[in-house]
C-alpha cells in the first residue's frame, strides 16, 4: 500500500513537473507579445513634460505611453471598482467573476456583467481577436502569463495605454487630449466615467456621434461608483449634471518646426523632451499671430526667444501661420538662410573695439565714399558729416560700418565667425568676403543671428543654442572680449524704441536690419537674462516693402512676455567708457573721397514713383525704362538694389528692365564716389492696358 502511494505521488509530481516544464517552454516560445505596446506616438514635451505635439502612429493611431502615476486617482478608483474589484488580489483570472458572468448569461440569455479582469482585457488589447470560446481560452492563458511576467500596475499601465477612446484615440492619455482638451492628471469625476465608459463600445459611446448613448452610459458608471463607495451622492449627482463634450479637440501643436524636426531626428515612439516653456510658447504663438493683422499674405513672421545665461531656447516659431499655405507656413524661417540687412553691425564693431581699431567715442566720416567699384550709402541716401561711432550704430549709418570692416579686414571678420560657430554663407562658396557684407551682402539665419547676439550678451562667449532636455555636449568659444561686447550692448541700449511704443521698463538693447529690396526685416535684442530675435518678410524672398523697425515694434511686444531683467551699465572703468583716447580720436578710411562741384541727382524716375511695366515681354517698349542722371562727375555708374546696371561710358542714361514686380533702390554713383539714391515700386502692367 506504501508503495503504491510512493509511486502515485512520484507520478503526480512528475505529471506536476511536466506540466510547469511544458508551461515554461509555452512561454517561452510564444512570450507576450507587447509589440502594440511598443508601436506608439512619438510625442515631443516642453521642459515641464506637458505636450507640445503629438504625432500619429504608422498606422495613423493616437496613442501613448501612460503610467499609472500620469492618471488621475479618480479615474484609477472608478475603473477598478467598474471593471476589475479584485485587479490587485487575482492571479489574472477572476474565477468567481467568470462563474457568475456565465450564470447571468445561461438565466438572463443576455450577458449582464462581464467575466473578464483587466488583465485579460490588456491581453484582448495586445492581440486583438473575434469574441469566441477559442479567444477567450486564449486570453485567460494570456492573462495568466502576464503576470506571471509583470506586476500589477505594469499591467494597468499596459491598460492606460491601449484601451480604445473612440475612432483613432487609444489610451487614457489620448482620450483625455482629444475628448476633454487636457491631460489625464487632473480629471473630475464626470471626466473620468466618461473614460471609464467609452472603452465598453468606443464606437457606438463617442461622443461625437449623434444620438449616441454616451451620457447614459456614463450616469450609468457613476451609479455604480456610488454603490461601491467610490462617490459619494453629492459627487455623483454633481458629475451627473456635468454635460457630455460633443466634439472632438485637435492634438496640440504647439512649436509645430521644432517639433516635426526633433521627431524625425529621433526613433518612433520616443518622448523627446525640450527647452521650450509651453506657457512662453502658447503667448509667442498667440502674439505673432495677431502681428499678421497688420501683413498681408505672402508674409509670414518667425521668432525665437532664448536665455542667454544658460543658451536655452525658451520659445521658437517658424512661422506665424503653419497651416497657411498663402503665407507658405510650414517652412521653417528660423533656419532659413536670408539676408540679414543691417544686423551684422554691431559684430563688426565688437571686433572692431576688440582690436582697439576704434571706441564708441571715435568720430567717423560719414560722407559719400568709394572703396574701388564699391560706393555704398545710406538707407535715405543722405550723409550725416562727421558722427561718433556710439551715433553711427544707433543711427545704423552705412558709412561708418563699411570703414569699420574694411580697418578689421572682411575675410578676417567671417573667420572669425566660421570660428566661433557661426559661418556666413556666399551664393558663390570660392569668393572672397568684401565689403557689402556690413550691408547684408551675404547670408545667415535667425538661429545663426540670435546666437551671435546670445554672445554679446553674455560677455562675448558664443555657445550653441540649446533645445532639447539632452543635448549634445557644449563648446563654448570666444568671439569678442566682455569689456568689447559690453560696450557694444550699451551702445544698443541707446537706441530709441519704435515711434508710438514706450521704452521698456527693464534696460535693452537692440538691432534692426532690412535687406535688399525690402525682402526681409529684422529685429534683435536682448536684455540682461533673454535675447529675442523677430524676422518678417516671404519665404520665397520676394519683396514685401518689409523694414526692420516693424520687426522691432514685434520684438518689443514679444519682450513683454518676459520677465524684466535689466541689461547691466557699462562700467565707468571700462576701457570704452567716456572719451577716445588720443590715437583713436577720428577714423581713418582707406576709401577715395572727391569733392564735386554738384552732387549727381536721378532726374528719371523721381524717387516715390510707381512704375507700370510689361513684366511678360509682351511690348519691348513697356519692358523697361530709362534711368537718367544729372550732375556729379561722369562717367556714372548704375545699380539697381546693389546690383550694377550695364552702361555706356560717359552717358547719362541707362536701360532698366525689372523682371518682377516689388519696391526697389536706384543708385548713381559719380566719378568722385558721390551718389543719390530713388526708391520706386514696379507695378505689372495688365495686357492690352
Amino acid at each position: 500500500m506504501r508503495r503504491r502511494l510512493a509511486q502515485t505521488g512520484a507520478g503526480l509530481g512528475l505529471l506536476l513537473l511536466s506540466v510547469v516544464l511544458l508551461l515554461a517552454v509555452l512561454d517561452r516560445v510564444y512570450p507576450p507579445d507587447l509589440r502594440r505596446l511598443q508601436d506608439v506616438s512619438t510625442i515631443v514635451v516642453d521642459r515641464n513634460g506637458h505636450l507640445l505635439r503629438p504625432f500619429r502612429t504608422d498606422d495613423g493611431v493616437w496613442r501613448f505611453t501612460t503610467r499609472v502615476e500620469d492618471v488621475s486617482p479618480h479615474y484609477i478608483d472608478l475603473l477598478l471598482a467598474i471593471e476589475d474589484r479584485h485587479f490587485y488580489s487575482h492571479p489574472g483570472v477572476d474565477p468567481l467573476a467568470l462563474l457568475r458572468a456565465c450564470l447571468q448569461v445561461a438565466w438572463h440569455r443576455h450577458v449582464v456583467s462581464g467575466g473578464s479582469t483587466l488583465t485579460m482585457q490588456v491581453a484582448r488589447l495586445l492581440e486583438p481577436r473575434p469574441r469566441t470560446l477559442t479567444a477567450k481560452l486564449i486570453e485567460i492563458a494570456r492573462a495568466l502569463q502576464l503576470e506571471w511576467h509583470y506586476d500589477k500596475n505594469a499591467i494597468l499601465s499596459f491598460y492606460l495605454t491601449l484601451a480604445p477612446m473612440g475612432g483613432n484615440l487609444e489610451g487614457v492619455r489620448a482620450g483625455a487630449m482629444a475628448w476633454l482638451g487636457h491631460e489625464p492628471a487632473s480629471l473630475s469625476a464626470a471626466e473620468a466615467a466618461l473614460l471609464v465608459a467609452l472603452p465598453q463600445a468606443p464606437s457606438k459611446l463617442r461622443p461625437d456621434r449623434e444620438n449616441a448613448p454616451t451620457q447614459a452610459i456614463r450616469d450609468r458608471v457613476l451609479a455604480r461608483a456610488e454603490e461601491a463607495g467610490v462617490l459619494s451622492p453629492a459627487d455623483a449627482s454633481a458629475a451627473r449634471a456635468t454635460p457630455i463634450p460633443v466634439r472632438r479637440l485637435t492634438m496640440p501643436m504647439l512649436a509645430p518646426h521644432l517639433s516635426e524636426r526633433l521627431a524625425a531626428a529621433n526613433p518612433s515612439g520616443t518622448t523627446v523632451h525640450t527647452t521650450i516653456d509651453g506657457a512662453l510658447q502658447t503667448g509667442l504663438e498667440r502674439m505673432l499671430r495677431q502681428g499678421l493683422h497688420d501683413v498681408p499674405a505672402p508674409v509670414n513672421l518667425a521668432a525665437i526667444i532664448a536665455d542667454h545665461r544658460s543658451g536655452t531656447i525658451l520659445a521658437q516659431a517658424g512661422s506665424a501661420a503653419y497651416m497657411d499655405q498663402r503665407r507658405s507656413g510650414m517652412i521653417d524661417m528660423t533656419r532659413a538662410i536670408r539676408s540679414p540687412g543691417s544686423t551684422l553691425k554691431p559684430l563688426i564693431y565688437a571686433m572692431a573695439f576688440d582690436a582697439r581699431l576704434a571706441h564708441p567715442a571715435t568720430i567717423a566720416r560719414d560722407a559719400a565714399t568709394r572703396y574701388f567699384d564699391y560706393a555704398p550709402h545710406n538707407f535715405d541716401g543722405s550723409f550725416n558729416g562727421d558722427v561718433t561711432l556710439r551715433e553711427a550704430l544707433q543711427f545704423s549709418l552705412n558709412l561708418p560700418a563699411v570703414a569699420l570692416l574694411d580697418r578689421l579686414g572682411p575675410v578676417a571678420f567671417a573667420t572669425r565667425m566660421k570660428e566661433v560657430g557661426l559661418p556666413l554663407t556666399f551664393q558663390n562658396p570660392n569668393v572672397t568676403p568684401a565689403l557689402p557684407i556690413a550691408l547684408g551682402g551675404v547670408g545667415t539665419t535667425l538661429t545663426d543671428l540670435v546666437t551671435a547676439y546670445a554672445g554679446l550678451a553674455n560677455g562675448g562667449i558664443v555657445r550653441p543654442l540649446v533645445e532639447t532636455g539632452t543635448p549634445p555636449p557644449q563648446s563654448e568659444e570666444t568671439l569678442v572680449s566682455p569689456d568689447a561686447a559690453a560696450a557694444v550692448a550699451d551702445i544698443l541700449a541707446g537706441v530709441a524704441p519704435p515711434t508710438g511704443l514706450a521704452p521698456r521698463q527693464a534696460r535693452l538693447g537692440f538691432k534692426t536690419g532690412t535687406s535688399y529690396r525690402f525682402r526681409d526685416g529684422w529685429a534683435i535684442g536682448f536684455d540682461g537674462r533673454y535675447v529675442v530675435g523677430v524676422w518678417m518678410g516671404r519665404a520665397d524672398g520676394g519683396s514685401c516693402n518689409c523694414v526692420g523697425i516693424k520687426a522691432a515694434a514685434i520684438m518689443q511686444h514679444v519682450f513683454g512676455l518676459l520677465p524684466p531683467v535689466a541689461l547691466p551699465v557699462l562700467p565707468q572703468n571700462s576701457p570704452f567708457a567716456g572719451d577716445a583716447p588720443a590715437t583713436l580720436v577720428r577714423l581713418d578710411t582707406r576709401g577715395l573721397r572727391m569733392p564735386g562741384t554738384k552732387p549727381p541727382t536721378i532726374a528719371f524716375p523721381i524717387a516715390g514713383s510707381a512704375l507700370l511695366l510689361d513684366l511678360n515681354g509682351g511690348d519691348p517698349k513697356m519692358a523697361g525704362v530709362a534711368l537718367r542722371a544729372e550732375g556729379g562727375t561722369r562717367p556714372y555708374r548704375w545699380l539697381v538694389d546693389g546690383r550694377s546696371l550695364t552702361s555706356d561710358t560717359f552717358a547719362t542714361q541707362t536701360w532698366w528692365a525689372p523682371r518682377e514686380p516689388g519696391f526697389s533702390t536706384i543708385t548713381v554713383v559719380d566719378a568722385t564716389g558721390a551718389s543719390a539714391s530713388a526708391n520706386v515700386r514696379v507695378l505689372p502692367r495688365e495686357p492690352g492696358g
